[in-house]
Protein backbone atom coordinates (compact mmCIF):
# COMPACT_ATOMS: atom_id res chain seq x y z
CA UNK A 1 0.00 0.00 0.00
CA UNK A 2 1.03 3.25 -0.65
CA UNK A 3 1.61 6.74 1.86
CA UNK A 4 0.61 9.27 2.31
CA UNK A 5 -1.98 8.29 5.71
CA UNK A 6 -4.74 10.56 6.51
CA UNK A 7 -6.12 10.33 9.94
CA UNK A 8 -8.48 8.52 10.99
CA UNK A 9 -10.95 9.37 13.96
CA UNK A 10 -13.25 6.48 15.39
CA UNK A 11 -15.94 7.24 18.03
CA UNK A 12 -17.62 4.79 19.88
CA UNK A 13 -18.33 1.73 22.74
CA UNK A 14 -15.68 0.45 25.38
CA UNK A 15 -16.56 -2.82 26.45
CA UNK A 16 -15.29 -5.13 28.43
CA UNK A 17 -16.58 -8.43 27.14
CA UNK A 18 -16.82 -11.42 28.96
CA UNK A 19 -16.83 -14.42 27.12
CA UNK A 20 -18.20 -18.45 27.41
CA UNK A 21 -17.81 -20.49 25.37
CA UNK A 22 -20.73 -23.29 25.08
CA UNK A 23 -21.42 -26.42 22.95
CA UNK A 24 -24.83 -24.98 22.19
CA UNK A 25 -26.86 -21.94 23.03
CA UNK A 26 -29.04 -22.17 26.01
CA UNK A 27 -32.90 -22.59 25.42
CA UNK A 28 -35.23 -19.88 27.93
CA UNK A 29 -34.79 -22.07 30.99
CA UNK A 30 -32.44 -23.55 30.37
CA UNK A 31 -28.24 -23.97 31.99
CA UNK A 32 -25.21 -25.29 30.48
CA UNK A 33 -21.81 -25.30 31.69
CA UNK A 34 -18.95 -23.81 29.41
CA UNK A 35 -15.98 -24.46 28.29
CA UNK A 36 -13.84 -21.45 28.87
CA UNK A 37 -14.65 -17.97 30.59
CA UNK A 38 -12.78 -14.74 29.32
CA UNK A 39 -12.62 -10.92 30.18
CA UNK A 40 -11.43 -9.49 27.09
CA UNK A 41 -11.21 -5.95 26.11
CA UNK A 42 -14.26 -5.27 23.19
CA UNK A 43 -16.63 -2.82 22.38
CA UNK A 44 -17.37 -1.86 18.63
CA UNK A 45 -15.68 1.36 19.27
CA UNK A 46 -12.64 0.06 20.21
CA UNK A 47 -12.36 -2.69 18.41
CA UNK A 48 -12.49 -0.47 15.36
CA UNK A 49 -9.86 1.63 17.19
CA UNK A 50 -7.72 -1.02 17.45
CA UNK A 51 -8.33 -2.76 14.45
CA UNK A 52 -7.24 0.54 12.52
CA UNK A 53 -3.99 0.90 14.70
CA UNK A 54 -2.81 -2.71 14.30
CA UNK A 55 -3.20 -2.46 10.60
CA UNK A 56 -1.02 0.82 10.20
CA UNK A 57 -3.43 3.54 10.08
CA UNK A 58 -2.83 6.81 12.11
CA UNK A 59 -5.44 6.39 14.62
CA UNK A 60 -7.30 8.58 17.40
CA UNK A 61 -10.33 7.59 19.42
CA UNK A 62 -12.85 9.96 21.35
CA UNK A 63 -14.79 7.77 23.90
CA UNK A 64 -15.63 7.35 27.60
CA UNK A 65 -15.16 4.43 30.10
CA UNK A 66 -15.44 4.14 33.95
CA UNK A 67 -13.39 5.29 36.57
CA UNK A 68 -12.43 1.63 37.63
CA UNK A 69 -9.61 -0.88 37.39
CA UNK A 70 -10.95 -2.50 33.45
CA UNK A 71 -10.95 1.56 32.60
CA UNK A 72 -7.91 2.28 33.08
CA UNK A 73 -6.65 -0.97 31.95
CA UNK A 74 -8.45 -0.07 28.41
CA UNK A 75 -7.51 2.93 28.08
CA UNK A 76 -3.43 1.54 28.67
CA UNK A 77 -3.97 -0.87 25.94
CA UNK A 78 -5.08 1.80 23.59
CA UNK A 79 -2.07 3.63 24.15
CA UNK A 80 0.08 0.46 23.55
CA UNK A 81 -1.27 0.09 20.31
CA UNK A 82 -0.73 3.34 19.13
CA UNK A 83 -3.76 5.05 19.47
CA UNK A 84 -4.13 8.53 19.82
CA UNK A 85 -6.10 8.77 23.82
CA UNK A 86 -6.54 12.36 23.89
CA UNK A 87 -10.34 12.37 23.24
CA UNK A 88 -10.80 9.25 25.73
CA UNK A 89 -12.37 10.60 29.09
CA UNK A 90 -12.42 8.43 32.53
CA UNK A 91 -15.66 9.16 33.83
CA UNK A 92 -16.37 8.81 37.78
CA UNK A 93 -19.32 7.42 39.40
CA UNK A 94 -20.28 4.89 36.53
CA UNK A 95 -19.08 1.48 35.42
CA UNK A 96 -16.91 0.70 32.05
CA UNK A 97 -19.78 -0.24 29.60
CA UNK A 98 -20.39 -4.24 29.35
CA UNK A 99 -21.01 -7.03 26.95
CA UNK A 100 -22.01 -10.77 28.31
CA UNK A 101 -20.97 -12.75 25.01
CA UNK A 102 -21.80 -16.68 24.35
CA UNK A 103 -20.08 -18.22 21.56
CA UNK A 104 -21.38 -21.58 20.50
CA UNK A 105 -19.45 -24.35 18.81
CA UNK A 106 -20.31 -23.20 15.50
CA UNK A 107 -18.30 -20.23 16.00
CA UNK A 108 -21.69 -18.06 16.10
CA UNK A 109 -22.17 -15.85 19.17
CA UNK A 110 -25.10 -14.36 21.07
CA UNK A 111 -24.33 -10.83 22.75
CA UNK A 112 -26.30 -8.73 25.77
CA UNK A 113 -24.77 -5.18 26.48
CA UNK A 114 -25.19 -2.84 29.26
CA UNK A 115 -23.69 0.81 28.22
CA UNK A 116 -22.74 2.36 31.72
CA UNK A 117 -20.28 4.63 30.69
CA UNK A 118 -20.65 4.58 26.71
CA UNK A 119 -24.02 6.99 27.60
CA UNK A 120 -21.49 9.59 28.69
CA UNK A 121 -20.63 10.09 24.69
CA UNK A 122 -23.71 12.48 24.28
CA UNK A 123 -23.47 15.95 22.12
CA UNK A 124 -22.30 17.85 24.89
CA UNK A 125 -19.05 15.25 24.93
CA UNK A 126 -18.85 15.57 21.21
CA UNK A 127 -18.81 19.69 21.36
CA UNK A 128 -16.01 19.67 23.97
CA UNK A 129 -13.99 17.21 21.78
CA UNK A 130 -15.06 18.66 18.10
CA UNK A 131 -11.09 20.10 16.94
CA UNK A 132 -10.93 16.22 16.78
CA UNK A 133 -13.00 15.94 14.00
CA UNK A 134 -12.45 18.66 12.40
CA UNK A 135 -8.70 17.93 12.35
CA UNK A 136 -9.33 14.03 10.98
CA UNK A 137 -9.72 13.08 7.21
CA UNK A 138 -12.36 10.07 7.79
CA UNK A 139 -14.48 9.69 11.11
CA UNK A 140 -15.82 6.15 12.15
CA UNK A 141 -18.57 5.36 14.02
CA UNK A 142 -21.02 2.62 14.75
CA UNK A 143 -24.60 2.94 17.30
CA UNK A 144 -23.15 1.70 20.68
CA UNK A 145 -23.40 5.17 21.92
CA UNK A 146 -25.71 8.20 22.15
CA UNK A 147 -27.41 9.01 18.69
CA UNK A 148 -27.30 12.64 20.10
CA UNK A 149 -23.13 12.25 19.98
CA UNK A 150 -23.14 10.23 16.39
CA UNK A 151 -25.13 13.07 15.11
CA UNK A 152 -23.46 15.88 16.45
CA UNK A 153 -20.08 14.00 15.13
CA UNK A 154 -21.57 13.70 11.81
CA UNK A 155 -22.61 16.83 11.44
CA UNK A 156 -19.65 18.56 12.24
CA UNK A 157 -17.70 16.62 10.00
CA UNK A 158 -19.79 17.24 7.02
CA UNK A 159 -18.90 20.93 7.77
CA UNK A 160 -15.56 20.67 8.01
CA UNK A 161 -15.04 18.16 5.08
CA UNK A 162 -14.20 15.00 7.20
CA UNK A 163 -15.69 11.95 5.48
CA UNK A 164 -18.00 9.99 7.62
CA UNK A 165 -17.94 6.34 7.69
CA UNK A 166 -20.74 4.74 9.36
CA UNK A 167 -21.21 1.10 10.31
CA UNK A 168 -24.81 1.07 11.70
CA UNK A 169 -24.28 -1.66 14.35
CA UNK A 170 -26.23 -2.82 16.10
CA UNK A 171 -29.10 -2.70 13.50
CA UNK A 172 -31.69 -0.07 15.02
CA UNK A 173 -33.68 2.78 12.10
CA UNK A 174 -31.70 5.91 11.95
CA UNK A 175 -32.92 9.35 10.50
CA UNK A 176 -32.76 10.85 7.29
CA UNK A 177 -31.18 13.78 9.23
CA UNK A 178 -27.90 11.60 10.31
CA UNK A 179 -27.98 9.71 7.52
CA UNK A 180 -27.61 12.75 5.01
CA UNK A 181 -24.38 13.36 6.88
CA UNK A 182 -23.04 9.97 5.75
CA UNK A 183 -20.76 9.26 2.99
CA UNK A 184 -19.72 5.69 3.53
CA UNK A 185 -22.55 3.23 5.07
CA UNK A 186 -21.38 -0.01 5.83
CA UNK A 187 -24.35 -2.48 7.01
CA UNK A 188 -24.19 -6.09 6.93
CA UNK A 189 -27.14 -7.95 5.58
CA UNK A 190 -29.49 -7.55 8.86
CA UNK A 191 -28.51 -3.99 9.52
CA UNK A 192 -29.01 -3.24 5.28
CA UNK A 193 -32.97 -4.75 6.08
CA UNK A 194 -33.50 -2.97 9.28
CA UNK A 195 -32.57 0.29 7.31
CA UNK A 196 -34.35 -0.26 4.01
CA UNK A 197 -37.01 -2.63 4.70
CA UNK A 198 -35.57 -5.04 1.61
CA UNK A 199 -34.38 -8.35 2.70
CA UNK A 200 -31.23 -8.72 1.79
CA UNK A 201 -29.80 -11.98 0.35
CA UNK A 202 -28.11 -10.98 -3.08
CA UNK A 203 -26.99 -8.79 -5.86
CA UNK A 204 -30.34 -7.45 -6.70
CA UNK A 205 -31.73 -7.18 -3.74
CA UNK A 206 -28.52 -5.84 -2.32
CA UNK A 207 -28.84 -3.46 -5.45
CA UNK A 208 -32.34 -2.55 -4.45
CA UNK A 209 -31.16 -1.72 -0.52
CA UNK A 210 -28.40 0.83 -1.68
CA UNK A 211 -30.35 2.79 -3.93
CA UNK A 212 -32.69 3.67 -1.54
CA UNK A 213 -29.53 4.49 0.90
CA UNK A 214 -28.13 6.58 -2.07
CA UNK A 215 -30.94 8.24 -2.22
CA UNK A 216 -30.56 9.39 1.77
CA UNK A 217 -27.64 11.51 0.17
CA UNK A 218 -24.31 8.26 0.68
CA UNK A 219 -22.49 8.31 -2.20
CA UNK A 220 -20.96 4.82 -1.24
CA UNK A 221 -22.69 1.77 0.07
CA UNK A 222 -20.42 -0.70 1.36
CA UNK A 223 -23.13 -4.06 2.47
CA UNK A 224 -21.32 -7.16 3.58
CA UNK A 225 -22.93 -10.55 2.99
CA UNK A 226 -21.15 -13.06 4.82
CA UNK A 227 -19.40 -15.82 2.63
CA UNK A 228 -21.24 -14.33 -0.36
CA UNK A 229 -18.79 -11.78 0.00
CA UNK A 230 -18.65 -7.69 0.30
CA UNK A 231 -21.31 -5.68 -2.52
CA UNK A 232 -20.36 -2.23 -3.03
CA UNK A 233 -22.10 0.31 -5.00
CA UNK A 234 -21.05 4.02 -5.49
CA UNK A 235 -23.28 6.43 -7.13
CA UNK A 236 -20.56 9.25 -8.51
CA UNK A 237 -22.72 12.28 -10.02
CA UNK A 238 -25.29 10.52 -12.08
CA UNK A 239 -23.96 6.85 -12.47
CA UNK A 240 -24.03 4.03 -9.77
CA UNK A 241 -20.92 1.40 -10.29
CA UNK A 242 -22.02 -1.80 -8.74
CA UNK A 243 -19.69 -5.34 -8.32
CA UNK A 244 -19.56 -8.01 -5.74
CA UNK A 245 -16.35 -8.81 -4.08
CA UNK A 246 -15.13 -11.94 -2.74
CA UNK A 247 -14.27 -12.83 0.53
CA UNK A 248 -11.61 -15.26 1.44
CA UNK A 249 -12.46 -19.36 2.80
CA UNK A 250 -10.77 -20.00 6.18
CA UNK A 251 -12.07 -21.83 8.70
CA UNK A 252 -13.93 -19.83 11.95
CA UNK A 253 -13.32 -20.12 15.31
CA UNK A 254 -14.77 -17.57 16.59
CA UNK A 255 -16.74 -14.21 14.44
CA UNK A 256 -17.53 -11.86 17.38
CA UNK A 257 -15.02 -8.90 16.02
CA UNK A 258 -15.16 -10.07 12.09
CA UNK A 259 -17.10 -7.03 11.23
CA UNK A 260 -15.00 -4.74 13.25
CA UNK A 261 -11.56 -5.66 12.08
CA UNK A 262 -12.99 -5.43 8.52
CA UNK A 263 -14.31 -2.13 8.97
CA UNK A 264 -10.97 -0.96 10.55
CA UNK A 265 -8.76 -2.46 7.85
CA UNK A 266 -11.35 -1.00 5.24
CA UNK A 267 -10.53 2.80 6.79
CA UNK A 268 -6.99 1.81 6.88
CA UNK A 269 -6.78 1.11 3.14
CA UNK A 270 -8.93 4.22 1.96
CA UNK A 271 -6.33 6.03 4.36
CA UNK A 272 -3.42 5.01 2.38
CA UNK A 273 -4.94 5.81 -1.10
CA UNK A 274 -6.37 2.46 -2.31
CA UNK A 275 -9.75 2.56 -4.06
CA UNK A 276 -12.70 1.36 -2.30
CA UNK A 277 -12.79 -2.14 -4.39
CA UNK A 278 -9.04 -2.48 -3.54
CA UNK A 279 -10.12 -1.47 0.14
CA UNK A 280 -12.30 -4.36 0.48
CA UNK A 281 -10.00 -7.17 -0.58
CA UNK A 282 -7.77 -5.81 2.02
CA UNK A 283 -10.74 -5.83 4.42
CA UNK A 284 -11.79 -9.16 3.81
CA UNK A 285 -8.34 -10.40 4.53
CA UNK A 286 -8.28 -8.56 8.09
CA UNK A 287 -11.66 -10.31 8.88
CA UNK A 288 -10.68 -13.80 7.50
CA UNK A 289 -7.68 -13.23 9.90
CA UNK A 290 -9.88 -12.34 12.89
CA UNK A 291 -12.41 -15.17 12.92
CA UNK A 292 -9.30 -17.69 13.42
CA UNK A 293 -8.78 -16.38 17.01
CA UNK A 294 -10.87 -16.23 20.14
CA UNK A 295 -12.28 -12.86 21.56
CA UNK A 296 -12.51 -9.71 20.16
CA UNK A 297 -9.49 -7.53 20.37
CA UNK A 298 -7.45 -10.32 20.85
CA UNK A 299 -8.32 -12.04 17.09
CA UNK A 300 -7.38 -8.22 15.45
CA UNK A 301 -4.30 -8.92 13.79
CA UNK A 302 -1.57 -6.44 12.79
CA UNK A 303 -0.82 -5.44 10.02
CA UNK A 304 2.38 -7.81 8.93
CA UNK A 305 0.21 -10.94 9.64
CA UNK A 306 -2.52 -9.29 6.79
CA UNK A 307 0.28 -8.70 4.07
CA UNK A 308 1.89 -11.99 4.72
CA UNK A 309 -1.94 -13.75 4.63
CA UNK A 310 -2.42 -11.56 1.36
CA UNK A 311 0.86 -12.73 -0.46
CA UNK A 312 -0.23 -16.16 0.01
CA UNK A 313 -2.86 -15.51 -2.28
Amino acid sequence: MTNPMKNILVLGSVNADHVLRLEHFPRPGETLTGSSYNVIPGGKGANQAVACARLGGQTRFMACVGEDGIGHEMVKGFAADGIDIDAVSLVSGVNTGVALIFVDNKAENCIGIAAEANNCLDEAFVQTHKDAIIESDYLLMQLETPESGIQAAATIARESGTTVVLNPAPARALSDTLLSCVDIITPNQTEAEVLTGIAVHDFDSASQAADLLHGKGIQTVLITMGSSGAFLSQKIEATVQRELISGFKVQPVDTTAAGDTFNGGFLVALSEGLSANEAIRFANACGALSVMKHGAQTSIPLRSDVDAFLSER
